[in-house]
């Protein structure tokens, strides 16, 4: 049987990653004493592996598609095939940033105050390329982890690192210098792999299937009843992908109305069209949502 082998991201985006994949009609499953998941797709074998290490993984062909930061991909230097973006993180529905950070005390407010000073972090060859491009000469460290004490203890001069809302930054008295970039989880593909027709429509499909799980997300969808003498006015104030869909009733005066709306603004929809004579409204979750 064909099969593709999928390596995912273990760590913080392991349980948002789970979730997706969940979301988007996968069975998946993953047990505390092992690295390999089980996946109700017997076309698909799925591991676990840290995402800084999955983009060189699929480049040399140990799996033919992963998941890993566009940070990451970036640092491994790796050439793969960046099948589709996919905009979520640990803790919500967008991109984490990469900053560069130093001790509110320290003085440095610019990219220039880091000359000849020591950085610490783990993405050593982005922060290269960064001051490369800054024209700015500082030694780069490695960091094994907890790098923000490094620089509130004085150990750096400051660091970069990856924060999804600046919280850890903050406790530790580090104020944000500049943000290197914004990065986002991607599907990548090994070439050889991509160039194989089975495995690049298995790769396509597994993309498709997550990018709606990530579109229904962020989105519900509403079902209401509408006298038809309101129904132009609950039309004008409705936003929908498409246009709204209307089916007529039993009681021929009134309309079932259906449509998908963004999540962000049900709750305030909802009372509005409640005023303008909506009734029966009802809200209700998306898994995916295929355009």
């Amino acid at each position: 049987m064909n099969k593709v082998k999928l390596a995912l991201p273990k760590g913080s985006l392991q349980e948002s990653t789970l979730a997706l994949f969940a979301n988007a009609g996968f069975d998946i499953l993953a047990s505390s004493r092992s690295y390999y998941l089980t996946i109700d797709d017997p076309e698909i074998d799925a591991v676990l592996m840290r995402p800084q290490e999955i983009p060189r993984y699929v480049e040399s062909g140990a799996f033919d598609a992963g998941l890993s930061g566009k940070d990451w991909i970036l640092e491994n230097r790796a050439d793969v095939v960046e099948v589709c973006e996919l905009t979520y993180a640990k803790q919500g529905l967008k991109p984490v940033k990469i900053v560069l950070a130093a001790p509110e005390e320290s003085g440095i407010r610019s990219v220039s105050d880091l000359e000849g000073k020591v950085i610490a972090t783990e993405l050593v060859t982005l922060t290269r390329d960064f001051l490369r491009k800054k024209k700015v000469k500082a030694k780069v460290q490695f960091s094994y982890g907890a790098t923000e004490i490094k620089a509130a203890a004085g150990l750096v001069d400051a660091i970069v690192e990856i924060t999804e809302t600046g919280s850890t930054l903050f406790s530790h008295h580090l104020e944000i210098i500049e943000v290197i970039m914004e990065s986002t989880p991607r599907l990548i593909a090994n070439r050889q792999a991509w160039r194989a027709e089975w495995k690049r429509e298995k790769i396509c499909n597994i993309s498709l299937l997550l990018q709606g799980a990530l579109v229904g997300a962020g989105k519900v969808g509403l079902k209401m009843n509408v006298e038809k003498k309101n129904l132009e006015a609950v039309l004008k104030v409705l936003p929908a992908m498409q246009t709204p869909t209307v089916s007529p009733l039993v009681d021929e005066a009134w309309v079932a109305l259906e449509t998908i709306v963004d999540r962000n603004r049900a709750k305030n929809l909802i009372p509005e069209l409640k005023r303008i004579g909506a009734t029966g409204i009802v809200e209700y979750q998306l898994n995916k949502v295929i355009p």
